[in-house]
């Protein structure tokens, strides 16, 4: 696996970046772009996955020359081999002249009488090919692998460029992502909101249990330390999970219910106080933390 870059669309030293200025000298092949798609999940742990794609392999019948087998390109009679040649123009500034790949042998140097059937004058043959990429733990959406050497082949002799695979991480329908930081919301009851106790929340490790304090409102954010995505830089050093903490408001309640809610109104002051108002004031307290 190649190294691994963060915002790849910085493309200018990536396509052709490393290419000769030479037109007939040795050239790095172009570099091939992929994409491969995996799951929130995934992106936590790491993934091997295998992508198949077309890749341009030498034309075993020309050996790469791409001319017929049994002869071999001819030096260009225009640029005399060099690749490039030079046009005079003139202007009302006096004549002007100026080197440019030549047009004949396309700045190779060499000319093709009798093209290989095989290749039609090319060179390659295009293959469907099985490549393994090793995405690593901690990857985020839209960020890149360069795998070395799985792109175009190089020309003239060249090195062989490079293939980049962007990563699609999919959604998690309870997660967010903000670099390493993972955030989720998790409901809690009216009562142990306001109680306190202890509660079941999910983490990319599986559940874990957390205390609730007493008296704990609505959009109260908690920290779990080590519990978000890994780092790129480092697989020893994980993010942090919050969760905000949401008081559900129970929507349905009997008769019962409803009696003990109104005597948590009267302790509260919000509602006049009725004649047994004392006397229901301990009963309902002790219904309430059974």
């Amino acid at each position: 696996m190649g190294d691994i870059f963060g915002d790849i669309f910085g493309f200018g030293d990536i396509f052709g970046g490393g290419r000769s200025r030479r037109s007939n000298g040795p050239m790095t092949g172009a570099n091939l772009r992929a994409s491969v798609r995996i799951t929130f999940d995934e992106a936590v742990k790491g993934v091997e996955k295998e992508l198949d794609i077309n890749l341009k392999d030498e034309c075993e019948d020309c050996h790469g020359s791409g001319a017929k087998p049994g002869t071999s390109p001819e030096t260009c009679p225009k640029c005399g081999g060099r690749g490039r040649v030079v046009m005079t123009q003139q202007t009302m500034f006096g004549t002007m002249r100026s080197e440019q790949a030549c047009p004949d042998c396309g700045g190779k140097g060499k000319v093709i009488k009798e093209k290989c059937p095989k290749c039609y004058g090319s060179g390659y043959i295009q293959r469907r090919r099985k490549i393994q990429v090793s995405i690593p733990a901690g990857i985020d959406n839209g960020q890149s692998i360069r795998i070395r050497g799985k792109g175009e082949p190089g020309i003239n002799g060249g090195e062989r460029g490079d293939l980049l695979v962007e990563v699609i991480v999919s959604q998690h329908p309870l997660f967010k992502r903000q670099d390493t930081t993972i955030f989720s919301t998790v409901p809690i009851s009216f009562a142990t909101a306001t109680l306190g106790g202890p509660i079941r929340i999910k983490t990319v490790d599986g559940e874990v249990e957390y205390e609730v304090k007493p008296g704990t409102q609505t959009d109260t954010r908690i920290r779990l330390k080590g519990k978000g995505m890994p780092s790129l830089r480092n697989k020893n050093i994980r993010g942090d999970h919050y969760v905000t903490l949401v008081v559900q408001v129970p929507e349905k309640l009997n008769e019962e219910q409803k009696s003990a809610l109104r005597l948590f109104q009267e302790t509260m002051g919000e509602v006049p106080k009725s004649k047994d108002h004392e006397e229901k004031k301990k009963s309902f307290w002790e219904k309430f933390k059974k």
